[in-house]
């Protein structure tokens, strides 16, 4: 007579043949083999499908908002590129305002620009970075520094760029100290070889706050019994900061690099319409005030939309460098 095993569903296939255990041995190993299949059944049962869906049900409304909200004006951008503006308003043009782009001084300025950004970029992350470092190895009045120093990010673009016309004017205090060690005066702000640096370095004053919690939190994360050993074996603090402090510190730079540079392409108009308004000739536009500038002033939305586009593209290269960055990093751990 053949007895069924209640403990094995209907359909399961038999086990492979093979030696049967008998004796104490073999109630033990068929006593585990229970377990098992009680310990698969009972995580089915907890979890059941409506619980395997509800992370889908909780991003959905996050992602139905940048959906909507991103997305589709996006989309609505990029289409209303090709049309034309004035005579030709609503009217499919093909790639005719991106060639006017590229044939405008100013658009190519502004992207000169870019590039002279892209060249700044090592001072804007190094800044907060030296400041972090400093503020994690506890130097003299580093509690008081820590709040100086996030002080500037709290300020907004439009009383920055009002404090340093003041600081930067050709009469002002900054050539006054130039003056008193015998140089001659500088026009910060009216000089077109001079202004683009002086707007950047205002923006980078304004904005390395965020940069140094950044730095302080990826600090949180270093080992600081590296630091320790090398102490102990005498290395300055030159070697330690470049054998132990900037490898420890790899992902967060990267994201530093990142963010800074994402945030120079688009966080400088406040300081630019303040302190310049894109002169003198141009020579401190960048494209987001383009942008406003073909918008706002010269009534062209179709000529914006596709500066917008450009800026869009550059911005989502900056992205996709950023993911293989972290992916070879990850690769690399």
């Amino acid at each position: 007579m053949t007895v069924l095993n209640e403990d094995v569903p209907i359909g399961t296939p038999p086990p492979p043949a093979g030696p049967t255990v008998v004796g104490p041995a073999g109630e033990t190993a068929r006593a585990a083999d229970r377990e098992a299949r009680g310990r698969r059944r009972g995580k089915n049962q907890r979890f059941p499908r409506a619980d395997r869906l509800a992370p889908y049900v909780l991003v959905a409304p996050a992602v139905l908002i940048i959906a909507g909200l991103r997305l589709y004006p996006l989309a609505l951008g990029v289409n209303f590129s090709f049309t034309g503006d004035g005579d030709r308003n609503g009217q499919n043009v093909g790639l005719d305002n991106y060639a006017a782009l590229f044939d405008d001084p100013l658009f190519r300025e502004s992207m000169g620009n870019v590039g002279l950004l892209v060249l700044l970029l090592p001072v804007a992350v190094a800044v907060p970075g030296a400041l972090a470092t400093f503020v994690y190895l506890r130097v003299p009045g580093h509690r008081v520094y820590r709040s100086v120093y996030f002080f500037p990010a709290v300020l907004s673009p439009v009383i920055i760029g009002a404090i340093f016309n003041l600081l930067l004017a050709f009469d002002g205090p900054a050539n006054t100290v130039l003056g008193t060690v015998g140089l001659g005066p500088v026009d910060w702000l009216g000089d077109p070889d001079v202004a683009m640096f002086a707007v950047v370095g205002v923006h980078i004053w304004a904005t390395f706050g965020m940069g140094l919690v950044v730095f302080l939190a990826g600090f949180a994360t270093l080992d600081t019994s590296l630091i320790d050993a090398a102490r102990v074996d005498g290395a300055s603090l030159p070697l330690v900061v470049r054998h132990v402090i900037v490898p420890g510190l790899a992902r967060t730079i990267q994201f530093v690099v990142v963010t800074t540079m994402i945030g120079m392409l688009t966080s400088m108009f406040g300081l630019l319409y303040v302190m310049t308004g894109g002169g003198p000739e141009g020579s401190t536009y960048l494209p987001e005030y383009y942008i406003w500038f073909q918008q706002g002033q010269m009534s062209r939305p179709a000529l914006a939309s596709a500066a917008s586009t450009v800026l869009f593209a550059v911005m989502l290269v900056v992205g996709m460098l950023q993911l293989a960055i972290l992916r070879r990093s990850g690769r690399e751990d």
